[in-house]
């Protein structure tokens, strides 16, 4: 069968901050074509008329599952939430280095 996902790898979570200042969070295995996609209008139905689309949260996972639960998780989360989450990444992550 050629359909069978890979499970182990380099998988990504992450959220978007839409123009509307909404949040769009997914997975790939892929994130800078993923990212590509989003903001040329061929990714998610969400962000096509929400561009530009700025990446402010990633994390990378080595299983698939991982980052599919964390994405789970992650949706169901309250803006608040989201917004602690993408401060604290921000404040300690991509600005710190």
């Amino acid at each position: 069968m050629g359909g069978k996902i890979k499970r182990k790898g380099n998988f990504y979570v992450y959220i978007l901050e839409c123009k509307d200042n909404s949040y769009y969070t997914g997975y790939t295995n892929n994130i800078e074509n993923r990212l590509k996609l989003h903001n040329s209008g061929k990714g998610a139905k969400y962000t096509r008329d929400r561009r530009p689309l700025k990446l402010v949260w990633v994390k990378r996972y080595s299983y698939f599952k991982r980052a599919f639960m964390r994405e789970l998780e992650i949706k169901k989360m309250s803006r608040k939430k989201k917004e602690a989450l993408v401060k604290a990444y921000l404040d300690n992550g991509i600005n710190k280095k």
